[in-house]
């Protein structure tokens, strides 16, 4: 499965194909076709993995250790989102995220991983006295911010503006800054 998702990574779910994931995989399309019935199969298997595979990461990364709270779980989360990336990660999940405007299937999976992110991560902000509203709407802000870094081309702005732009956007999400 590595493969595929590494196929999927290079250049999207059209990239995805039998033949040339065969030869990857130095099999012939028969021995392909002893594991899979056909590529719907392969992408199925595609969406599954890479669903429960995000969840289990985020429901991993949100449990507190020793003597860390909502806010230290946080604050973990986003230097481990902006400060190691996972450039190969990142490729995956906008694939996938691409892959979703055109099949239901994918659509469904990213629409189940992201309601499990925000599932997870909206309680930290409730420990820290938000009501479920607000806690919900930070949850969201949090995702939106994380995504919308990795986005950025590395090395856009210098590393005092991330840095300042990272310290505001944390400040706002656990309710630090009386002008937001």
């Amino acid at each position: 499965m590595e493969a595929a998702f590494a196929m999927l990574a290079e250049g999207g779910v059209d990239n995805v194909r039998v033949e040339p994931l065969a030869r990857r995989l130095n099999v012939t399309k028969g021995g392909f076709y002893w594991h899979f019935r056909d590529r719907a199969d392969v992408l199925a298997v595609m969406l599954e993995r890479w669903r429960d595979g995000r969840v289990a990461v985020i429901v991993r990364h949100v449990a507190p250790g020793e003597d860390e709270d909502a806010e230290a779980v946080l604050r973990r989360l986003l230097d481990r989102y902006l400060d190691h990336p996972n450039p190969r990660g990142s490729a995956i999940e906008m694939a996938v995220r691409d892959w979703a405007r055109h099949d239901p299937a994918a659509a469904e999976a990213v629409a189940e991983v992201d309601r499990a992110r925000l599932a997870h991560v909206t309680p930290l902000f409730e420990s820290l006295g938000m009501d479920a509203c607000e806690a919900r709407a930070r949850a969201r802000l949090f995702y939106a911010y994380v995504f919308g870094q990795n986005l950025l081309t590395p090395g856009t702005g210098d590393a005092a503006e991330t840095t300042r732009v990272s310290d505001r956007i944390t400040a706002i999400l656990l309710g630090r800054d009386a002008s937001a």
